[in-house]
């Protein structure tokens, strides 16, 4: 359960690049069709990064509308939280290359690594620093180009993904507002549901694993889809019920952004109606850590998120990763 300081989202923003590639664009790239990628997954088309735009870049321009969001100085960022699957590089951190684009100086830097659960980790562990009452200003920002580690040649996997990013500020908030609650889980017998095999100190790159495309991701859709429909809701309720509150006071559901099948599962376990139901992976399709912060920066600018709402978020990744938090909208004054 949240404990200490109460901690808020001062500003959060958002980038996804200009590129759009539809369902019809991937008809001349793979055998697909733009019936079969809508039916199953909800899917019309999604963003690519330029070759020569790197997460960390994408990270640095959603950061950029968080901290003017914020209204806040770079110089007040004690520790930018980095969330990706897809680094630059394996190090340095992307964390340490969007403080090195923002001129931020003598902050820590570190990247976390969750999957599509990563920014709501991020969003939880940069809580903590505030709640105690060691920091005051925390960014936090999650991006990922997937383009770069899909298989275009697999239509099971290809069709679903998509580039982006979001960012958030976290400050001291007030009683009452902000991060109300948030819940962690992870459990590795699920790993090889999800991943990218090779590349890791398991199986370095070779001109092996680069000919079997084994630098790309590897998913077992059926595993994932059965334990979406089930750890999300179970964490959500865990997040809800540790405070007290009920399933009829969220105001607003925002899921992972992976699979329309897997959003209406989660929202029909935990009785909450479409309209209350945060959906834009029409658009971007699946952007892993950056999902989250994508969905709820769009709703913000839209005004379907106004002050005094109370949204509950949840996620699960590779790992496999989950998670949930529970948030009331609004600013300190």
């Amino acid at each position: 359960m949240f404990k200490g300081r109460a901690v808020e989202i001062a500003g959060i923003g958002a980038y996804a690049p200009e590129k759009v590639l539809s369902n019809f664009d991937l008809e001349k790239i793979v055998e697909t069709n733009d019936e079969w990628i809508t039916t199953r997954t909800g899917i019309k088309e999604r963003r690519i990064a330029s070759e020569d735009m790197a997460t960390s870049d994408m990270m640095t321009k959603a950061a950029e509308v968080a901290i003017k969001r914020a209204n806040i100085d770079i110089s007040q960022i004690q520790l930018i939280i980095g969330c990706t699957v897809t680094p630059d590089m394996m190090f340095p951190s992307s964390a340490a290359l969007v403080g090195k684009n923002l001129g931020i100086k003598n902050a820590g830097a570190f990247d976390i690594e969750a999957a599509c659960s990563g920014f709501l980790y991020g969003l939880s562990i940069g809580s903590q620093f505030i709640a105690s009452g060691t920091m005051d200003t925390i960014l936090v920002v999650a991006g990922e180009k997937l383009s770069s580690i899909v298989n275009w040649e697999d239509r099971s996997t290809c069709v679903l993904f998509g580039d982006g990013a979001g960012a958030a500020i976290l400050r001291p908030g007030k009683e009452g507002h902000g991060i109300l609650n948030f819940h962690m889980e992870a459990d590795g017998n699920f790993g090889e549901a999800l991943k990218m095999p090779a590349g890791g100190s398991a199986m370095p790159a070779s001109e092996k694993t680069v000919a079997e495309k084994l630098h790309s991701v590897k998913m077992d859709g059926r595993e994932v889809f059965r334990q979406a429909v089930t750890k999300m809701p179970e964490s959500a309720l865990i997040s809800i019920n540790e405070i007290g509150m009920k399933v009829e006071d969220i105001d607003w559901f925002i899921p992972h952004q992976a699979n329309i099948r897997i959003i209406d599962s989660a929202a029909k376990k935990l009785g909450i109606p479409k309209e209350k139901t945060i959906v834009n992976l029409q658009k971007y399709g699946n952007t892993s850590s950056a999902s989250l912060p994508l969905a709820l920066n769009e709703a913000i600018e839209d005004g379907t998120i106004k002050d005094g709402d109370t949204i509950l978020l949840t996620a699960i990744g590779g790992g496999l990763a989950w998670g949930s938090m529970i948030l009331k909208w609004g600013h300190k004054e």
